[in-house]
């Protein structure tokens, strides 16, 4: 519990430093007093979690898959990290031949019995029903443990004990990119005593109708598409067109992630209704997303270029901001590089999936800035022999270090503006004809954002008017 305190604010400043958005839906419900088991999808492995966690005032308890207690060392940290190991059947086939099923039904047992006791002192639990953790916008069949633990602590107190179920869903927009967005939507709680009738029927059934039910509240609070294909549809509208589909300035990953559902449920509606549009759709977007790549340009460098009113003034603004801060953005630079960059160059040779390597960057990103720093303001400390600058210096590094991200990913922009008007200048042909194909994608994607408007509010109102 102590490891649990300590590293807690550590992690809180970490997260604040990955994402470059973190934002809660209902972040009240998230702080509800126990007993209670919160529930959700598992797309991140260690961030999961962590993005919880480090978003409640009161402490949360965590299962754990057991093979993380093998090691003295892992077992001394999940262990004072407040998680309880949970003991599934493809672990044991992996690593403890010897072990039997009745064996492993007795450690899982004890294992439910600290979270009964947990419960009983008003704890709260987190677990991941699917049991394991794949970067992907789906939901994968859900584990019955969950529903099982939480009914049996219920019926220990003959269903008066008042556990709840909390379903959160955990949206990443880039779960492997730093400063990218995490979108984390919490749903009502679902109560478990409303089971008890069930439980006492058919506890196998009851566990079964509540996973259900954990189910069905988590798809409602997440992005899940069916496959690659339409994921990719969907990746691409959003992140090529999504300012142009949500037009309000001050958008919130909320609005975001009603953009991603729409799409989800555009795509399958024009499968049936209109698959000529949704062809057409795919194909425009294709090409012209390949147009993109084969002039190195981005679509909101070619959107920034193309206006004629105050270009040239924007440009003069930017271009002597750009020069008066270069001074700053070479400071933050010298200061931060090394422990910014090590993250990811040991992310990516740590391992190759994808889930694994944001958790291995905020980890290794601790190490790296923390070791990082103290050891510049040492060695500043020692040649200045100044309490003084070194505080100073001390107090410079976090801020520097943002201010030059900034500014590389403001002179990328800047850099990729001026080469789409340069294009304009000895390509113009080939430019107007991209604004053609994006002007052409535009006005067929609201076309079909209405129609689909349009059929879906004709559908929902026929029942009313049927009755």
């Amino acid at each position: 519990m102590l490891f649990y305190t300590v590293v807690k604010p550590v992690v809180q400043l970490a997260l604040r430093v990955f994402f470059r958005r973190l934002e809660i839906r209902h972040h009240e419900r998230l702080e509800q007093p126990g007993p209670m088991m919160i529930v959700s999808n598992h797309p991140n492995t260690l961030m999961d979690p962590l993005v919880v966690a480090a978003n409640r005032r009161k402490p949360i308890a965590f299962l754990a898959k057991s093979t993380f207690f093998k090691n003295p060392v892992s077992r001394a940290i999940f262990l004072s990290g407040n998680c309880i190991p949970i003991y599934r059947r493809q672990d044991a086939d992996s690593g403890d031949a010897g072990v039997t099923p009745e064996e492993l039904a007795q450690r899982n047992e004890a294992a439910f019995g600290q979270c009964y006791d947990h419960f009983d002192r008003g704890g709260v639990i987190q677990i991941f029903p699917e049991g394991t953790s794949i970067s992907e916008r789906r939901l994968r069949p859900l584990k019955t443990g969950a529903a099982r633990i939480c009914l049996g602590a219920e019926a220990r107190h003959d269903f008066k004990l008042g556990v709840k179920i909390l379903p959160i869903g955990i949206n990443y927009f880039d779960p492997s990119r730093f400063r990218s967005d995490v979108f984390v939507n919490i749903g009502k709680p679902i109560i478990v005593a409303d089971y008890a009738a069930a439980y006492r029927a058919d506890p196998e059934a009851a566990a079964d109708a509540l996973t259900e039910e954990i189910r069905r509240r988590l798809e409602q609070r997440l992005v899940i598409t069916r496959d690659a294909a339409e994921d990719e549809l969907v990746l691409q509208i959003e992140r090529t067109f999504g300012e142009h589909l949500i037009p309000d300035d001050e958008e919130t990953l909320y609005d975001n992630f009603q953009l991603s559902r729409a799409l989800l449920e555009a795509v399958p509606y024009f499968e049936k209704h209109d698959p000529a549009r949704l062809t057409e759709v795919r194909e425009k977007l294709g090409t012209y997303l390949l147009d993109l790549d084969r002039l190195r340009l981005t679509d909101e460098a070619l959107e920034s270029s193309k206006g004629r009113n105050h270009r040239w003034t924007r440009a003069t603004i930017s271009g002597i901001k750009l020069v008066l801060g270069f001074p700053l953005y070479l400071y933050g630079l010298i200061n931060n590089y090394v422990p910014y960059i090590l993250p990811s160059m040991i992310a990516k040779r740590a391992t190759k999936d994808l889930e694994f390597v944001a958790p291995i960057m905020l980890v290794t990103g601790i190490l790296t800035f923390g070791f990082g720093y103290a050891l510049q303001i040492g060695l500043v400390h020692h040649f200045t022999q100044s309490w003084l600058w070194t505080l100073l210096y001390g107090l410079s590094l976090a801020p520097s270090g943002f201010y030059a991200l900034s500014y590389w990913n403001n002179l990328t922009a800047r850099l990729q503006r001026l080469r789409a008007l340069k294009l304009f200048r000895t390509k113009r042909p080939v430019m107007e004809g991209l604004l053609r194909q994006r002007q052409a994608i535009q006005q067929l994607l609201s076309s079909a954002r209405a129609a689909f408007l349009s059929a879906t509010a004709s559908s929902a109102n026929t029942p009313q008017k049927l009755g």
